[in-house]
């Protein structure tokens, strides 16, 4: 058994592992001289890179690998550093079997979409052909098949296994064992931050040979899970005291869900008054509804405190600003207001028409949720920049930058800790991938020291054998 690392190695984003292992069943493929009777191929994780732009170069590259024998990809999760490069397998070769949870497959369908619109701007920018186009994810929807979490699935017929385990992240996100050559190899995928205010915490990972452990928090801890709604419900009331705008960049996915419940919540069990919140994001609305139609992902409390699921992202001055005029009038709403817009890392999307117009006002605030990876205009505005460049405009920032790390959805170093400690007594080796090297690194340490686990931080492009 080997396994490569294609994406994910000291890096947040792109994360591609190649893993091969004995399989009779598997047979070279026709017109190519690299096929090797009796091995077969998979990926976890196809996913794009990303950092200043939302598409690296990178990203145009070939595959370091023939798609053509590769025999199933496994996605962990919808997000795009995960999937988004899933089209280009499919454009450069790949027509095996795509794998993960049914909420997944239909987040990812939405999001993959929307991310051909930014990828043809960024081939445009780069002069460069499209990495893939519309044609390329009708095909990838075609071979992608729903697979329920703890539902044993054969690879071939040599007997390898894969399963899938709730994660915890977001909605349908899984760790995927894989059992094969006599060995259990389990990818992490990312994990979440519990509890949450939509999903449960995640499955407690098997006994297995070799793991693969994210790392986007390796080297941090979060602040009291207990006190983030406490600290958002002190900048909701400071910005509305203030008479400003409230923006918070946030991803489509997950995050927009969960502050919408927790906005809902701060104002109906408190005295504030009811300003206008708009949710001014086209994909972040179509995945929302896609949210109503998995019920049964919620953590159990939420499944009966709604009677239906609609319920839940659905109270009074609340707003959904679906089209772009209506996105445009959002400036002409006076007095304090909220806005949820994309993208997260206010890389692109709707949020930066309200950062450019809302931060040079000192009675605004933008608050930040999460992950922001280098380079990119939100890590600077964390970071205390002053002056940033927004649509081509210099932009003066004098709105207030908050941060509240609780809610992220991705686990801190402790949380990685807890997850990782039934792996004793079977663990060879882990691997600490989708982190920065900083990151990975603490964890590694971490793990070595906390629970004596080899635990190493992969360098992109090597090959080790299980």
């Amino acid at each position: 058994m080997k396994l490569t690392f294609y994406g994910g190695a000291q890096s947040v984003t792109g994360a591609n592992y190649l893993l091969e292992f004995e399989d009779s069943s598997s047979l070279p493929v026709r017109g190519t001289q690299t096929g090797k009777t009796g091995t077969r191929k998979i990926l976890i994780d196809c996913g794009l890179i990303q950092g200043c732009n939302f598409c690296e170069k990178q990203n145009f590259e070939p595959f370091p690998y023939n798609p053509e024998e590769i025999s199933e990809l496994f996605i962990t999760h919808a997000h795009i550093d995960h999937c988004g490069r899933a089209p280009k397998l499919v454009k450069d070769g790949f027509r095996g079997k795509v794998y993960s949870t049914p909420p997944t497959r239909d987040f990812a369908k939405h999001l993959l979409f929307d991310s051909e619109n930014l990828l043809e701007r960024e081939a445009e920018k780069q002069k460069r052909d499209k990495i893939y186009d519309e044609h390329h994810i009708e095909k990838l929807m075609d071979l992608w098949q729903g697979v329920e979490y703890e539902e044993e699935m054969p690879i071939g017929k040599s007997g390898a296994v894969a399963v899938l385990h709730s994660a915890g992240h977001i909605l349908g996100s899984a760790s995927i064992e894989i059992r094969a050559e006599g060995k259990t190899i389990l990818f992490s995928g990312d994990l979440g931050n519990s509890p949450a205010p939509l999903i449960g915490p995640p499955a407690a990972p098997c006994k297995a040979d070799y793991c693969l452990i994210e790392a986007v928090y390796g080297d941090r801890i979060h602040e009291d899970l207990k006190e983030r709604r406490q600290k958002l419900q002190a900048v909701v009331e400071n910005s509305i005291k203030r008479g400003g705008t409230l923006m918070i960049p946030a991803f489509s996915m997950a995050r927009t869900q969960a502050l919408l419940l927790e906005l809902r919540d701060i104002f109906e069990q408190n005295k504030i008054e009811k300003v206008p919140i708009f949710l001014d994001s086209p994909l972040a609305i179509k995945l929302t509804d896609v949210y109503n139609q998995y019920r049964g992902y919620f953590k159990e409390e939420l499944q009966h405190r709604f009677a239906t699921a609609e319920k839940i992202f659905d109270f009074p001055h609340f707003k959904k600003t679906l089209l772009k005029e209506e996105s445009i009038a959002i400036r002409n709403v006076k007095g304090p207001k909220i806005i949820i817009a994309g993208s997260g890392m206010s890389n692109g999307g709707r949020i930066l028409h309200h950062e450019k117009n809302y931060l040079p006002d000192p009675a605004s605030t933008l608050l930040i949720f999460g992950y922001q990876a280098k380079n990119t205009l939100g890590r600077d505005l964390l970071e205390g920049a002053r002056q940033v460049k927004i649509l081509g405009q210099n932009v003066s920032v004098r709105a207030t930058v908050k941060a509240i790390g609780g809610y992220s959805a991705h686990a801190d170093q402790s949380q990685l800790l807890k997850w990782a400690e039934p792996l004793k007594g079977s663990l060879k080796k882990m691997f600490v991938v989708q982190g920065e090297e900083p990151a990975s690194k603490a964890l590694a340490k971490a793990m070595r020291e906390v629970h004596g686990f080899d635990a190493v931080v992969p360098q992109h492009g090597q090959t080790v054998e299980l």
